[in-house]
């Protein structure tokens, strides 16, 4: 599953934060970061942060998104690395275990560790062993399942053993999906520990837009908007959406939104040009573009397809959120996790299978009315059913703190 990979606002741009709790001291927190510039990573750290804890990171950084970020807060930085490169990822995660050596005493005096991804819990299990802190609680967050982890073959499996050995040293497993916890890690990895849940809602701390009040039902000699927002890297929906554009020509537009994955998405650039009503428009800034980005689509196309049959089929992506947030329906495939929400939640449509012509029917019985009337049913509800609180952030700290 997975985040869109924009620009965020700085700090001088967030509200003031509640103080901490005063039934526990802030704690010193390390977090193992995939990437200093991901966003998802980026706002969990300011959310522990806003809440008066001590966060440092240990990050590595990767190339394809947010080339000119800086932490604002006390970083690290371990190594540069590649996506869909295992030999060299294999080989970072070495160094960095060499490296964690000179940091041992930080180690040590942690009072929990995070780890996002499966790399970066090697190398903070290894640190903390290093620092001869095995007490010091490891939490390890996975926002979405490697598609290496869930194959057959014997590459798989060695991988799949190696969480297996890591889960059982982590006093702590988070995601961002129960169907993560369902439909992999209890099955297939036998997992019984702790688990909590940190959905991919907009992001506590972040300094929000004002969110819309009513959304204007577009006009009848109008297109139907379609968007597609946040990490653009699955070639399926691009196939997908390239098709509903020819099929309905004039009838629909196609909005895209985000930083292109383009070693996932070898052809984006010649499918946009060969069709006048499929629109791309460039990175945006996180999260201030969003009510703007989503006010000017009638629906969002919330699908992952990239890794279907796995990761794709369990994750709740961000999109379902900050789509709804805005007053934006989405369209999911009813067999995932995600489309399950959309229906059970009622944020919008489910296909029952990602076909072109599933998604043109779908469309073509939506009336203006209809659309209108579900987004501002979305509009009507809390802000805390899509924006993440402190209280989320804080209730897994609080619980690491008191012995799980």
């Amino acid at each position: 599953m997975q985040t869109a990979d924009m620009p965020l606002s700085t700090p001088e741009s967030m509200p003031e934060q509640p103080a901490q709790s005063p039934a526990l001291a802030a704690a010193k927190i390390e977090v193992f970061g995939f990437d200093v510039a991901e966003i998802s990573q980026i706002r969990r750290i300011r959310a522990m942060a806003a809440l008066g804890h001590d966060v440092h990171s240990f990050t590595m950084r990767r190339d394809n998104m947010n080339a000119d970020f800086q932490p604002d807060w006390p970083n690290t930085h371990l190594y540069d690395t590649e996506n869909e490169n295992l030999p060299k990822r294999v080989m970072v995660v070495a160094k960095s275990i060499l490296k964690m050596a000179r940091h041992r005493a930080r180690i040590r005096a942690a009072d929990m560790i995070f780890a996002r991804n499966m790399d970066m819990l090697a190398i903070a299990w290894a640190a903390r062993a290093l620092a001869g802190a095995s007490q010091t609680p490891l939490v390890y967050e996975c926002l979405d399942i490697n598609g290496s982890l869930c194959g057959q073959g014997g590459k798989s499996r060695l991988m799949r053993a190696a969480e297996r050995f890591l889960l059982r040293r982590t006093q702590m497993l988070v995601v961002s999906s129960p169907g993560f916890v369902r439909q992999y890690f209890e099955p297939l990895q036998g997992y019984d520990g702790p688990w909590a849940l940190w959905e991919n809602k907009l992001a506590a701390g972040a300094a929000l837009p004002e969110r819309p009040k009513a959304r204007a039902p577009r006009r009848a000699d109008h297109p139907i908007r379609i968007g597609w927002v946040g990490t653009i890297r699955c070639a399926p929906s691009l196939k997908l959406l390239a098709a509903v554009a020819d099929h309905l020509g004039a009838q629909v537009e196609i909005h895209i939104h985000g930083i292109v994955h383009h070693h996932a998405l070898a052809g984006f650039d010649e499918t946009i040009n060969a069709r006048a009503n499929m629109i791309y428009h460039g990175a945006y800034d996180y999260p201030q573009d969003l009510a703007q980005i989503y006010g000017t689509c009638d629906v969002v196309w919330a699908q992952d397809l990239w890794q279907s049959g796995n990761n794709s089929d369990w994750l709740l992506p961000n999109r379902i959120y900050e789509a709804s947030w805005a007053g934006c329906p989405s369209i999911a495939v009813a067999s995932t996790e995600t489309g399950r929400r959309v229906a059970e939640d009622d944020l919008g449509w489910a296909i029952d299978a990602p076909e072109p012509d599933q998604l043109i029917a779908l469309l073509q019985s939506l009336s203006i009315e209809t659309i209108a009337a579900k987004g501002q049913a979305l509009l009507a509800r809390p802000d805390r059913d899509f924006v993440q609180s402190n209280d989320d952030i804080q209730d897994v700290i609080t619980t690491v703190q008191e012995g799980l």
